[in-house]
């Protein structure tokens, strides 16, 4: 007699178990075909549920083919209704790779990665407020498809914006809204590369996202070395034409150095005599403490620099809002790429930012978050000083990180082991680079995201991890 157990604690419901236990049973053959069922009342019976259950689940495996009612006979099962039974293994068998790459920090851990804004500042009441206003009172077309280069509204005041700011020289039909800097990157990879596989000039060391989304599109990555004061344009390649340059001109990554004028113009002659695209990633250059952010590389020569930025930084990653600023005739082709890629970015996110911006509150966040940034830099490198007297400190004049270079000790990884033991994470600079072994003696560490107990915290244990550390001879 056919029998199996039911769970009346499950929160799956009656229905759903039987008719998954028949289901399974006729796919691994423990049914055979052509094998008659019980009856609806009998198997309701054996197994200790209500007749309608079971009359249920009949009627949907009928339907869905695996079984067949023959009249004045019975339900058997249908021919052609199993399956080889190594398709049909329960998922239990199988460990799926954790969704965060297998990087989930343990509790307690102070995490200096860099890059991440203060969560906790985000301006909840005001941006609740204008959400429910903006979906509240807009046009009904805000709630339908949009096209691909984003919201008039938002695209107006962000060329505007970036005109006072960052010295970027733009119309606003020159702006594709997309989803996050990585978004435009790719989107701009997959423009430049002529249906082949894309050459590009990259900075090194440079942030290991950047790499992974150029190789992913199958780009060839030219190293170009980088010192304090950023790119070194006289290394960059002669013999070989790059597609495109990746850059970040106003604090680099991971070392923080700000690119001179007068390499600024160097890096501009060499795209003009290569005939080649300068592409200048801007993520976080509004945080500048010491004087006024150094305007943009697109406003030396629009038409050979194609901007990119993003509000991952300034406000949240969660909102995945970027941007590409394109020359005039790229601007088409560009869109097409951003339509087939996902048709357009959230329309109500756009309008909502874009009132944000004309109601004054973005200026007013970054203003309070440079101050937040600063005091939280300040914490760093005394709480360094103080503990580390003998580090060298790169690129803390901006941005929400900066790079610690300490003589005599060498960030291997059975080092960073020993700094994770303490309960502290800082991220070598060797992990960015593409040539290794020019920055063994450097780390790099954010402090956004941590107050500025917490980075106290954190630089005493890494000091004593690394006291510990050279005293055993790493």
């Amino acid at each position: 007699m056919l029998w199996f157990p039911v769970d009346r604690a499950s929160t799956i419901s009656l229905t759903v178990q039987v008719y998954d236990q028949l289901r399974k049973r006729i796919l691994q053959k423990e049914l055979r075909e052509g094998e008659r069922l019980l009856s609806s009342r009998e198997l309701a019976s054996s197994i200790g549920v209500s007749r309608n259950i079971v009359m249920e689940v009949y009627d949907r495996l009928v339907s869905e083919g695996y079984l067949e009612v023959r009249p004045q006979s019975g339900t058997y099962v249908a021919v052609g209704s199993h399956f080889p039974s190594a398709a049909v293994e329960e998922w239990s068998q199988y460990t799926l790779p954790p969704a965060d790459g297998g990087k989930k920090l343990a509790e307690g851990k102070i995490d200096f990665r860099a890059a991440h804004p203060a969560a906790d500042y985000f301006p909840r009441a005001i941006w609740g407020r204008l959400a429910k206003e903006v979906c509240m009172h807009t046009p009904e077309r805000a709630f339908g498809y949009a096209s691909p280069e984003g919201t008039p509204e938002l695209r107006g005041m962000l060329a505007r914006y970036l005109q006072l700011a960052r010295g970027v020289r733009c119309h606003p039909d020159q702006i594709v809204i997309t989803s996050g800097a990585t978004q435009a990157l790719h989107l701009i990879t997959d423009l430049l590369s002529k249906d082949k596989a894309a050459r590009i000039a990259v900075e090194d060391p440079v942030t290991d996202e950047m790499r992974t989304i150029f190789t992913y599109a199958g780009a060839a990555l030219t190293p170009v070395p980088v010192d304090d004061k950023g790119m070194r344009p006289e290394e960059l390649p002669v013999n070989e034409r790059p597609d495109f340059i990746f850059v970040i001109p106003s604090h680099q990554f991971p070392l923080g150095g700000t690119l001179p004028i007068q390499r600024r113009i160097q890096l501009i002659e060499y795209a003009r005599r290569m005939n080649c695209f300068i592409v200048e990633d801007d993520y976080d250059s509004e945080f500048t403490y010491e004087g006024a952010p150094v305007h943009s590389l697109q406003g030396l020569d629009p038409e050979r620099v194609i901007y990119v930025g993003t509000f991952s930084k300034i406000l949240s990653p969660a909102l995945r809002i970027g941007y590409a600023v394109l020359p005039v005739q790229y601007v088409e082709a560009y869109r097409r790429l951003k339509w087939f890629a996902d048709r357009h970015t959230s329309t109500l996110e756009q309008l909502v930012l874009a009132r944000f911006m004309e109601d004054g509150c973005f200026d007013r966040h970054i203003r309070r978050m440079r101050k937040i940034y600063r005091k939280r830099r300040e914490t760093l490198v005394s709480s360094l000083r103080q503990r580390l007297p003998q580090a060298r400190i790169l690129g803390e004049s901006a941005g929400m990180h900066l790079v610690v270079e300490i003589p005599g000790v060498r960030f291997t990884p059975s080092m960073m082991r020993r700094i994770g033991e303490e309960g502290v994470l800082v991220y070598a600079v060797e992990d960015y680079a593409i040539v290794k072994g020019r920055h063994i003696n450097r780390i790099v560490m954010g402090y956004g995201a941590l107050a500025p107990e917490a980075i106290q915290e954190g630089v005493a244990r890494l000091a004593k991890a690394l006291g510990d550390g050279t005293k055993s001879g790493n």
